[in-house]
């Protein structure tokens, strides 16, 4: 059972994450953003739960739709929102936008807009924290498509043989941008394919915090006791598009409904409320705080200044 103070958190990070990309829409609509964003509405519960159990010093690497990681991992909500907005005060100053946040200081190694891009440096971050000899983890977020790229097996395949303290976790939301899953991955539960490389493999509802919880607790217990990585599939779904301007001819609407039904959100609040973990009035309170957080980056984003052009090669190469 996960203790009552954490499952508050994730019920702030679970909302935080979902008026953050709603927010994000309504401003992609009102042309304030640059670009397309991808948005992680749906999802929630993987990032909040698996993030609960990081401290700074762990280290995660992210997506194209990676929002939600960089919130559940302490992301400040007015910079990341910045960070879409292309303003001198977002965490890469405004140069990386939506798809590429990072936040070494809470142990954000980046998001990625390369398929599988992330893979291989989550196995590098815990190789580190091998070689210091720390108790600290390591771990990949990617999608079901990336579960299909080489990147994929190359990093599972050395984690296994170098025992090193990472998780990886498949968020498999049903669709490689407009393919389904089943037409494109061979197996039914991608997380068999730990199999291949002799480490531990967990599918799990996406949308249920609880199931997510108990498989990250066995998979940090044994990163930590220097047993290796564990390979976490976690069934979900997004209610979005694969960006922004998607017009989704590839699904029937009916097929969102229904898993708008299943919102991990309510789920939780459900539950709380069932156990006597929490009370309606403070699940509210958590609810409306979380908008207001929202607001403030809103505010917060619109009012930073743009770039200075003269400065457009600073924060680019390393010292």
């Amino acid at each position: 059972m996960i203790e009552r103070e954490r499952q508050l958190r994730i019920y702030d990070t679970m909302n935080r994450i979902r008026e953050f990309e709603d927010m994000a829409f309504t401003l992609f609509e009102q042309n304030k953003l640059h670009g397309s964003v991808h948005l992680y509405t749906g999802q929630e519960a993987i990032a909040a739960t698996v993030c609960s159990h990081l401290t700074d010093s762990d280290y995660i690497t992210s997506t194209h739709r990676g929002h939600g990681h960089c919130i559940a991992k302490g992301a400040a909500l007015g910079n990341a929102m910045a960070e879409l907005m292309g303003k001198e005060t977002g965490y890469c100053k405004g140069r990386g936008g939506s798809m590429h946040i990072a936040d070494v200081k809470k142990g954000n190694l980046g998001a990625n807009a390369i398929v599988g891009g992330g893979i291989p440096i989550a196995a590098g971050g815990a190789l580190a924290a091998q070689i210091r000899g720390t108790q600290q983890i390591s771990v990949s977020f990617f999608g079901d498509g990336a579960a299909n790229q080489g990147t994929f097996h190359e990093a599972l395949n050395l984690a296994a043989v170098w025992k090193l303290p990472v998780i990886f976790v498949c968020e498999n939301n049903g669709f490689g941008i407009s393919v389904p899953v089943q037409e494109s991955t061979s197996v039914k539960d991608i997380s068999v394919r730990a199999k291949a490389y002799d480490i531990q493999g967990i599918t799990v509802d996406g949308n249920d915090v609880y199931d997510i919880d108990e498989a990250m607790t066995k998979a940090e217990k044994r990163a930590k006791s220097g047993k290796g990585p564990t390979l976490i599939e976690c069934k979900t779904y997004r209610w979005q598009g694969h960006w922004t301007g998607d017009p989704q001819i590839y699904r029937a609407k009916e097929e969102v409904e229904e898993w708008k039904k299943k919102c991990p959100i309510q789920r939780m609040k459900k539950r709380m409320l069932e156990d006597k973990t929490a009370t309606l009035e403070e699940l509210d309170k958590i609810e409306a705080d979380a908008k207001q957080a929202v607001s403030e980056a809103v505010e917060f984003a619109i009012n930073s200044p743009q770039p200075d052009p003269s400065k457009v090669m600073e924060n680019t190469f390393a010292d």
